[in-house]
């Protein structure tokens, strides 16, 4: 049976922890904490090591200790403990952690499962001893927790991490670029980086910024990074704010979204920065402003994210002869990389075989109405659930308080995004329709996706097609002369939209030709 005991975070108390029956020579788990600031540990001596961190001036300023006990408890048990205190606490969000990110581990070991059930019931203890807020469904829906630097990191992403840092170490300046598909942990490995190298002594003074392209996504990450210790929500910029300082290393998320000079809603202030930089007007790029406000670069890429012609091109990176890294590990899905693959697949109409994932809900509806039924239903009862459609409706709501809806389809009528920014977290979000640009790089529990018009099936051919004149991205579609392009596009919109739900995809189409299509690879 487990206890948590507390112990007052003093020099003269330590003989108490000593004389604990679990304080000299037991594995356990421990907290310190002084209400703003908290370090969460392990050891086989927890007076040992009181006495070890109160020599270090940050915790011997921390007042309370709490040990986390159990007579099962073994040195696999506790790191497994300690490592789920550390991601939990990060993403609950009551303290500062002192924590650096580096050395978590998530290994197998004998009887972890029991382990795990016993970490749930020491988090409603410590709910009781208000040492964290939240009950831990609500932590695992936060944004703090799903972008929280403190993580298990696979084996492919800590190979990358490790490649990345030795590069940087012996100063190779060539820009890194890791690619993976949607859910193999790019952002994660992202602000993962970004802690790491502000907690290490040979990097922790370099001034290191995380440029994420998407307005929604960098006022998420701007918000995570006010909660964690050492980070600041400063360091979390726009493409067009890297030409303000001269940074030692720009870590890139979602560099797919990276703009060139083709279709943009405003070109004066990406004229004048090409200028300012001495750049060609018409092929300067954000990443040429990227490549000369920085000494180092890390660019996260996606090219089946890319879905606009302003998008930068793979190819662009080769100028500067990037250093290739790959992710693999499906990290979000729960249906792993074969679901992602199965999406690909289908709208590629690639010969695949009906597939059905028995970890991952993959659900085709007749009936919109049902469809939203079922999202609202979910987002009732496990949260995080939403409604998401290609752009194949104009947002007639922008602005406009004498209309209450964008979109309608057999009598149901809905609106779009009200906000751009952290929309997926908004109040009304569950009663609105997401679109691209404020779901990308997001996670969601189940997804609700709307496949519009602007896409077909020929029977004849037995090919997608797409009707232009129904794609209502203006910016997404201008100048575009070759149909396979802007085919591309618009798979890639809904490759992304398909892959944003972690546990389920729900999924209504508009067409009825692409309907019968892809009913066949649905096991309702």
């Amino acid at each position: 049976m487990y206890e948590i005991k507390k112990f007052a975070y003093k020099k003269e108390n330590f003989g108490k922890l000593k004389e604990y029956r679990f304080g000299a020579n037991w594995p356990i788990v421990y907290i310190l904490e002084d209400g703003r600031e908290a370090y969460i540990g392990e050891s086989v001596s927890a007076y040992k090591r009181a006495n070890q961190h109160f020599e270090k001036e940050e915790r011997s300023k921390l007042n309370n200790m709490y040990v986390i006990a159990d007579e099962e408890y073994n040195k696999s048990a506790t790191l497994d403990i300690e490592a789920s205190l550390i991601k939990y606490m990060s993403g609950d969000g009551k303290y500062l952690l002192q924590n650096a990110n580096f050395g978590i581990q998530e290994s197998d070991y004998y009887d972890r499962e029991r382990y795990r059930a016993k970490f749930e019931t020491i988090w409603k203890e410590l709910q009781k001893l208000n040492i964290v807020e939240k009950d831990l469904v609500q932590v695992e829906n936060s944004d703090l927790f799903k972008y929280s630097p403190y993580k298990a990191l696979s084996e492919d992403q800590l190979e990358v991490v490790k490649n990345i840092l030795e590069l940087i170490k012996n100063g190779i300046q060539r820009p890194n670029l890791v690619t993976g598909e949607p859910g193999t942990g790019k952002t994660i490995v992202a602000t993962y980086l970004v802690k790491l190298l502000k907690s290490k002594n040979w990097s922790k003074d370099l001034k290191v910024g995380l440029v994420i392209p998407m307005t929604s996504l960098r006022s998420t990450l701007k918000r995570v990074f006010r909660s964690v210790k050492g980070l600041s929500s400063n360091m979390v910029i726009g493409p067009n704010d890297v030409v303000k300082d001269e940074y030692d290393i720009l870590i890139v998320d979602e560099a797919h979204r990276l703009q060139r000079r083709i279709n943009l809603p405003n070109y004066s202030e990406f004229d004048r920065i090409n200028a300012n930089l001495g750049l060609d007007r018409n092929k300067g790029t954000q990443l040429d402003w990227i490549m000369r406000s920085s000494k180092y670069q890390i660019f996260f890429y996606d090219q089946n994210q890319s879905i606009k012609p302003a998008d930068i091109q793979h190819g662009e990176f080769d100028q500067y002869n990037a250093i290739p890294h790959t992710l693999t590990s499906q990290m979000r899905v729960k249906g792993g990389d074969d679901y992602i693959k199965y999406i690909r697949d289908i709208l590629n109409v690639t010969p695949t075989h009906p597939n059905k994932f028995y970890l991952y809900e993959f659900k085709l509806f007749d009936k919109v109405a049902d469809l939203v039924s079922a999202i609202r239903e979910k987002d009732q009862t496990i949260g995080l659930s939403r409604l998401l459609a290609g752009y194949a409706w104009k947002w007639e709501t922008n602005g406009n308080n004498e209309i209450d809806y964008d979109i309608e389809i057999e009598g149901v009528k809905l609106r779009w995004n009200s906000v751009t920014k952290d929309w997926v977290n908004s109040p009304n979000a569950v009663n609105e329709v997401g679109c691209i640009h404020t779901i990308q790089g997001y996670d969601l529990n189940y997804a609700g996706v709307i496949i519009g018009p602007e896409i077909s099936y020929d029977e004849s051919t037995k090919s997608i097609v797409i009707d232009k004149s129904k794609y209502l991205d203006f910016n997404g579609k201008r100048a575009i002369s070759d149909p396979k392009e802007l085919e591309s596009y618009i798979k890639n919109i809904y490759k992304t939209l398909l892959t944003r739900g972690i546990l389920g995809t729900y999924v209504y189409i508009v067409d009825e030709k692409l309907r019968n299509y892809m009913r066949e690879f649905f096991y309702n």
